[in-house]
Parts: C-alpha cells; sequence; structure tokens
C-alpha cells in the first residue's frame, strides 16, 4: 500500500527533470496523477511509463503562460474526479537575458506569467475544493535565486520566485487553520534542461556538481507525504560541492547588451 493511495495530483511540468522524477515518484506512491506542461509528448512518455508500472496518469498539454489555461486544468481535473489532494507547482522558465539592465519588457513578464500567475490561477482553481474536504497540501518549487537574488538566476526570475514563495507563505498564513499546508522548495543549481536557457550552458563537468532531478522530487515527495498533522514550510536545497561560477556570472552580466 502506498503513502498516497488514490490521491488526486496535479504536477506542473511534469515531462522533463524534477516534474518527471516527482511524477514516478509520486506514482510509486499510489497517486492519481494529471501530468501538465506545454508540450505532451514527453508528458505521454511519464504516463506511459506509470500506466506499464500499474499506475494511473493522464497527461495533458498545458501552456502555463496563460492564466487562464492554468485555471482550466484544475477546474478539469475537480470536474473529471471530483476534488485534487495535491497540487505541485514545478513548472517554470527563466529569461536568457539576466540583467536588470538589458532584460527586455516581453522577456519579463512571461518569466511572471509562469512562474507567478500561472501558480496564483492554479493555485486559486483547487484551494477551494481542498478547503471543502478538510485539507489539501501545495508545493511549489521556488529557487535559492528568491533567496539570493543575482545575476545567476537572473533579475526576473529571482523576482519571480521570491513572489511564488511569498504566496506559498500567505496560504500557510491564512489556511493552516483549515487544513490547507503549502510547502516551498528552494534550490540551487540542479541539472536539468532549464539550464539550457542560460547566457553560458554549464558544460558536463560544471553539471556532474549539481544536484539531481531527483534529489528536489524527493523533497517534493516529503512534503507530500507527511501526516496532515505536519507542514513542511520550506526546504532550502544546495549542492554540497562549491563549484566555479566566474564564467557563468560573467556571461550573465553581457546577455543582451547593446554591443553583444
Amino acid at each position: 500500500m502506498g503513502k498516497l493511495d488514490g490521491q488526486i495530483t496535479i504536477i506542473t511540468g511534469a515531462g522533463t527533470g524534477i516534474g518527471r522524477e516527482a511524477a514516478l515518484m509520486f506514482a510509486e506512491e499510489g497517486a492519481t496523477l494529471v501530468l501538465a506542461g506545454r508540450r505532451l509528448e514527453p508528458l505521454e512518455e511519464v504516463a506511459s511509463i506509470i500506466k506499464t508500472n500499474g499506475g494511473t496518469a493522464v497527461a495533458k498539454s498545458v501552456d502555463l503562460e496563460d492564466g487562464d489555461a492554468a485555471a482550466t486544468l484544475g477546474e478539469w481535473t475537480i470536474g473529471e474526479y471530483g476534488h485534487v489532494d495535491i497540487l505541485v507547482n514545478n513548472a517554470g522558465h527563466s529569461s536568457k537575458v539576466r540583467s536588470i539592465k538589458y532584460v527586455g519588457t516581453e522577456e519579463w513578464e512571461s518569466v511572471f506569467k509562469v512562474n507567478v500567475e500561472g501558480v496564483y490561477r492554479l493555485t486559486q482553481s483547487v484551494v477551494g475544493s481542498m478547503i471543502e474536504r478538510g485539507g489539501g497540501t501545495v508545493v511549489t518549487i521556488s529557487s535559492m535565486a528568491a533567496l539570493r537574488p543575482g545575476l545567476l538566476g537572473g533579475a526576473p526570475y529571482s523576482a519571480a520566485k521570491a513572489a511564488s514563495y511569498n504566496l506559498m507563505r500567505g496560504i500557510n498564513a491564512e489556511l493552516n487553520a483549515q487544513g490547507i499546508r503549502a510547502c516551498t522548495v528552494l534550490p540551487a543549481e540542479v541539472d536539468t534542461p532549464i539550464l539550457n536557457n542560460r547566457p553560458h550552458n554549464p558544460d558536463a563537468d560544471a553539471r556532474a556538481t549539481m544536484m539531481m532531478a531527483e534529489d528536489v522530487a524527493a523533497a517534493i515527495l516529503l512534503c507530500a507525504t507527511l501526516p496532515g498533522r505536519t507542514v513542511i514550510e520550506e526546504i532550502v536545497m544546495s549542492p554540497t560541492q562549491p563549484r566555479d561560477r566566474s564564467v557563468d556570472m560573467e556571461a550573465a552580466r553581457n546577455a543582451g547588451a547593446p554591443d553583444q
């Protein structure tokens, strides 16, 4: 018997990286999964693995940059399954241009739409159902950039991840007494596809020093599987081994500059 048997769970960004690993771990614990993201093919691949192993999962193509689409995902899940027990807000992206001096409005707004508005709209769409049932868990993947903003994460991403972190803290302040717990996971460098959007794409040696997607997925699972009497408000995660990031920082400093 799994710790999450029958629990209806939405995981965004579930086709790759942290979301994929979390989906596989949640399935092993018996969760019924709604896997969401922009690209249907990787989502269906994850769903197929879960079904082959005897689990239950459905793939849904959703552009989480669209707030209405994010809300519709929550509404669809409640319509299909009657309620939502766990929401994992994992989907997110960063800007190519990191510096506040050069980042454009379009990139800035795109980062906020996914990392803030998408999180807000999807969470809002399911939290009422959780309150009615007397409990529910929302896990949001923020970033170390929320706590230590700077060029590595970039101005838009640092600000957006700080906003999503603060949103989760606000949910705890408002809704803990109604059985709702909000957990924020704040990882530093993780070897996932989001790194490919950096001004300097880390090489294999650099990535070897980083955390792996399954490390963060394990933290997400912990937040969801502890008894409802306990809320993990936040988990801050870092690679054990430091690395020289001077090349990364220099690339981030100059990306988008007029002479580049």
